[in-house]
């Protein structure tokens, strides 16, 4: 595998400065991260990909929003989604997010290295789509988020803003960790804090999806890793981040590990597209 898609972002000296690096050592996480790699690698190698590959990531970004959806409670059939174009009513709404949020997603990535809450602020007024003061920005003293999957105690505003700024600036400072461990964090802290009002559970899939096309691990946007997550399903999404709240080594691992099989998932999701399109059956 080229080494732009083995690599997360800049890539400075590992050190004390450098903690992603130690997630990457953790028990199980190595072996992860190279199952990961090859099983990104068969999709990028399929001989579909060398003309179709625009079809592709067409088609990966339409079941990873059908699949995000899904994980935040609107679990719509593939065909249903091809076939609507309203989604302003109900759990519709859900599924515009969703499908918002993968077409906008693609366009912040240049903004994403310079500026990583700008993106997130601006993926939140994306999925919310309304015109009150809540949206565009984390909570505010006394606000709660709606993230009816995530049942954990909610932090308060300024834990919120603090640790979204310790995110910020780990990102901004690079990381000589794999992509899937920082995509991997990245996800894991935004559903931890639930900054927003609404729509977190969405915005965290979507930042993952910016993390590992921006590390140069999946550069076309192929491999959905919502895909994957839905199919472990929801039970098994909520126990690892279970693990990335308590913080432990153990936990940690677990929850990257956890993200680690969901791209695989996605990955192979995407080589039955190819196969599909090479019998021409899609």
């Amino acid at each position: 595998m080229s080494t732009s898609r083995a690599s997360a972002g800049p890539t400075p000296a590992a050190g004390p400065a450098d903690p992603l690096v130690a997630l990457g050592e953790l028990p199980g996480v190595p072996e992860a991260v190279e199952s990961v790699r090859k099983a990104v690698d068969r999709v990028y190698g399929h001989r579909v990909m060398r003309r179709r590959s625009t079809e592709i990531t067409s088609e990966a970004a339409l079941r990873g929003a059908r699949a995000s959806a899904a994980l935040a409670g609107a679990d719509w059939a593939l065909e249903e989604l091809r076939r609507r174009s309203d989604f302003s009513l109900g759990e519709d709404r859900t599924v515009g997010a969703s499908l918002r949020l993968t077409a906008e997603a693609g366009q912040l990535l240049s903004i994403w290295r310079q500026s990583p809450l700008r993106v997130l602020a601006r993926l939140h007024l994306v999925a919310a789509a309304d015109s009150d003061d809540t949206v565009g920005r984390p909570r505010k003293a006394g606000e709660r988020a709606d993230e009816p999957l995530i049942e954990l105690a909610q932090p308060d505003a300024d834990e919120v803003a603090g640790r979204l700024d310790g995110l910020n600036s780990l990102l901004l400072a690079g990381s000589a960790a794999p992509a899937l461990v920082t995509a991997a964090v990245v996800h894991g802290e935004l559903l931890a804090l639930r900054p927003f009002t609404s729509h977190n559970g969405l915005i965290a899939r979507a930042a993952e999806r910016i993390v590992l096309v921006g590390s140069g691990l999946d550069p076309k946007s192929i491999c959905p890793a919502e895909v994957g997550h839905a199919e472990l399903g929801r039970a098994a999404y909520v126990a690892a981040l279970d693990g990335y709240v308590s913080g432990t080594p153990e936990g940690m691992a677990a929850w990257i590990t956890h993200c680690g099989k969901a791209l695989e998932l996605g990955a192979r999701e995407s080589t039955a597209v190819c196969e599909a399109l090479q019998r021409g059956a899609a």
